[in-house]
């Protein structure tokens, strides 16, 4: 098997900057896409040293492992079956168990973070780390944080910013839907802007390009949670997470999560083309709609069928994953005025706001689709929103 391309911020810790761990009590924040590049949990590969001692795991949503299924609380207090280590949730019964509390830091000399993200604000391990962050700030902790690529690339930005009332686990901090930013340039984002006081040393890449796709970097690709499968998912989820915050099965259940979408009250071939020549009509490309029925095996709509659509990108760099999902939304919205869109029940450890409002960083984007707003002018909204974050981003840009 060739080298990879690219070279994450663990395989370099380990091997150039050791000098941050050798002699210390560590803690690790970790999932199942914390792999060394013999594909080795970097859970296991740490208990095993012998110049430092990992005394601590902390698992985020989803869990160290990777198995728990979405808002499933991950249980506090447990033991890795592995390593024999105590695992502090960092995903409880409450958001106040999204901060480590200071005595889980207490008997560490170093927190190491080493989680796969995937580009979009809604993905909350690179929240995670703000909290472990801010806490360890308190307490004289360094933090030291591995940085891996931004599957979805690093140079196209995409949405608008979330708004001080709709902060949540899905929008801490003001970025865009598609942010076009690294963990590791996060870090120094959320240190510098969002009044994180910390001592963090971010571990770069090397060899890695603003402009390369995931499939470039030569690295294997680890699913970060459970319905983010592929790169393909990863490439649509800045957009398509919005099918969260609606009745619709945002394809759960089965195969291809959030490139499948659609409910059992959906005409699929209708849904596709009427979404198709609205977005095409604004000018927007690089996408295919492909009508489908789909049974998902659990959580919405489960057992039912569902017709819908599934979303090919044909085109990554002209592809607008946030404003293809805005439009499916308005055009089902249109066509399907009778049957209810928006969930209600508790989101995020959030009972209000509801979630699209959460997702959407304001309760613009409701208000745009249920008024059928032309695409032109939402596009024209977040432009003037994020503008403010471009300026800021630019500053933090490590590659």
């Amino acid at each position: 098997m060739p080298s990879p391309s690219v070279v994450p911020g663990l395989p370099i810790l380990l091997n150039e900057r050791r000098d941050l761990l050798r002699g210390k009590r560590v803690g690790l924040i970790c999932n199942a896409s914390t792999i060394t590049p013999d594909f080795e949990h970097a859970a296991d590969h740490f208990h095993g040293a012998q110049d430092f001692e990992l005394v601590q795991l902390f698992g985020p949503e989803h869990g160290i492992r990777g198995d728990a299924q979405d808002m499933i609380v991950v249980d506090g207090g447990g033991v890795d079956s592995r390593t024999g280590l105590p695992v502090h949730s960092l995903y409880g019964q409450q958001e106040s168990s999204l901060w480590p509390t200071e005595a889980s830091l207490a008997n560490l000399d170093v927190l190491v973070f080493d989680i796969q993200d995937v580009g979009a604000r809604y993905y909350t391990y690179v929240y995670t780390m703000a909290h472990a962050m801010e806490v360890a700030g308190r307490v004289g902790l360094p933090v030291v944080v591995c940085d891996r690529p931004n599957p979805i690339g690093g140079t196209h930005v995409e949405g608008n910013i979330v708004e001080d009332r709709y902060r949540s686990f899905v929008g801490r901090f003001p970025l865009a839907n598609r942010h076009g930013m690294t963990a590791g340039e996060l870090a120094h984002f959320f240190r510098d802007t969002c009044g994180i006081a910390c001592d963090v040393t971010v571990i770069k890449m090397r060899g890695w390009e603003r402009g390369m796709a995931f499939g470039d970097t030569g690295l294997p690709w680890v699913q970060p949670s459970p319905n983010m499968p592929t790169y393909d998912t990863a490439l649509v989820y800045p957009g398509m997470c919005f099918f969260e915050g609606t009745l619709l099965s945002e394809g759960r259940g089965q195969t291809r999560p959030f490139e499948v979408v659609g409910a059992p009250y959906i005409d699929g071939s209708l849904w596709a083309s009427e979404t198709t020549k609205e977005l095409k009509a604004a000018g927007y490309t690089g996408f295919a709609l492909r009508p489908l029925v789909f049974q998902p095996t659990f959580h919405k709509h489960a057992g039912q069928a569902c017709g819908g659509i599934q979303l090919h990108v044909t085109d990554t760099e002209a592809f607008a994953p946030v404003m293809v999902a805005t439009a499916l939304l308005k055009t089902a919205w249109r066509l399907f005025p009778d049957d209810a869109l928006w969930r209600t029940e508790r989101y995020e450890y959030v009972e209000e706001p509801i979630a699209i409002d959460l997702l959407g960083g304001s309760a613009a984007l409701r208000q745009e689709i249920e008024s059928d707003v032309p695409l032109r002018d939402i596009q024209a909204r977040w432009d003037e929103e994020v503008r403010p974050f471009l300026d800021q981003r630019e500053q933090f840009l490590l590659y």
